[in-house]
């Protein structure tokens, strides 16, 4: 090792050395009786936590804490602001909020004083979550009764099955309600309630059917129904949502079976017509070609707002055989950044659903 290269790396030595005794010097002018506080168990109605971090200035000239940083924004600091003399103390005031935060916590306090020292505190406790209300399980608040949302929500429904399925009702009201077992909605949706007399301050529930099969669609669905209560006025009717994503069912299919069946690929599936003015109509065109071995099926094209347009010369595809879709955006009455997507529905069983996507940023005249 030559000579300069070992007094670089002494002199090296010597400024950590130097530093870490400086900081060693500096902490020490700062004296915590409690550098971290556990708060144990608080509960989560009770309100923010508070604790105050007692600190001495053990050094020989005044001190003044310049800035306290919290680890997150549910952790409030204060802290004495004037200079404390030699032999004085102060405190750092930590107010901890509990709200919508159950389960253990973490946190830590970022001190720095006036001689550029840094002092971490550090809180940790136990928040007990507070008991859930109907109001926070059910908010919806429909006449007399509660439910989670003002829609029903079936998930994925195969096209050809019925599903059904159950939510949670409660009778908010100091009165039974009797639910009609007529309903308006289209043949495919069917209701019942358990029971169809709910006592006051009740859970029951409401089982809603959707037949796939009868609905005869593919995509993201959604219908309105309304049923009726006993409950005097307008609170009687009670209109609700239903929405469903409807599938097309392949059967299990073997080795064989997969390999020669048709498969949708897409050249690309992104385009970004950059720049244009509110008001322009642009269009571009995806390639779409069947690369599977038996014929290919478009079944549906769908685009995620009325702005866009897809367009089809053909949807049926023999192996090895291609069709321009044209996609039209019509920018008119909107501005900013623009992002909208044609869902493709088709025969292949690997990926019976793809899409593509359009871009553009739109400027105002």
């Amino acid at each position: 090792m030559h000579l300069t290269e070992l007094l670089m790396r002494l002199l090296f030595f010597i400024f950590l050395l130097s530093g870490t005794t400086l900081a060693g010097q500096e902490l020490k002018n700062l004296t915590f009786e409690e550098p971290s506080h556990d708060f144990g168990a608080i509960k989560e109605v009770d309100g923010p936590a508070e604790f105050d971090f007692v600190f001495k200035n053990t050094g020989a000239t005044p001190i003044k804490i310049l800035h306290v940083k919290a680890s997150c924004g549910c952790t409030t600091p204060a802290w004495t602001k004037e200079e404390v003399a030699p032999d004085e103390e102060g405190f750092i005031k930590v107010s901890y909020n509990p709200l919508n935060r159950p389960g253990p916590f973490h946190k830590t306090l970022t001190v720095t004083t006036s001689d550029n020292a840094t002092i971490i505190l550090r809180i940790n406790g136990q928040v007990e979550p507070k008991p859930r209300t109907v109001e926070d399980d059910l908010p919806t608040l429909l006449g007399g009764i509660r439910v989670k949302y003002r829609a029903f929500n079936m998930g994925k429904v195969f096209n050809n099955e019925t599903v059904a399925k159950k939510f949670t009702i409660y009778n908010a009201s100091d009165s039974s309600i009797v639910f009609a077992k007529e309903f308006e909605g289209p043949s495919y949706i069917s209701i019942s309630f358990m029971p169809e007399t709910l006592a006051p301050k009740e859970k029951g529930e409401v089982i809603v059917s959707y037949d796939g099969k009868a609905k005869n669609e593919l995509g993201f669905m959604s219908d309105n129904i309304v049923f009726t209560t006993n409950e005097e006025g307008d609170n009687a009717r009670k209109s609700l949502s239903v929405y469903a994503d409807i599938q097309e069912y392949f059967a299990p299919m073997t080795e064989e079976q997969k390999l020669n069946a048709p498969k949708l690929s897409i050249e690309n599936t992104v385009h970004n017509f950059g720049s244009i003015t509110s008001g322009d109509v642009v269009s571009t065109t995806f390639k779409l070609t069947n690369t599977g071995k038996t014929d290919l099926n478009i079944r549906k094209t769908k685009a995620s707002c009325g702005c866009t347009i897809p367009q089809l010369a053909s949807t049926d595809l023999k192996p090895g055989e291609s069709v321009e879709m044209k996609v039209t955006f019509n920018s008119a009455g909107r501005k900013g950044n623009q992002i909208k997507t044609v869902t493709i529905y088709s025969n292949d069983p690997a990926k019976p659903i793809q899409k593509v996507t359009i871009k553009s940023k739109v400027a105002m005249k």
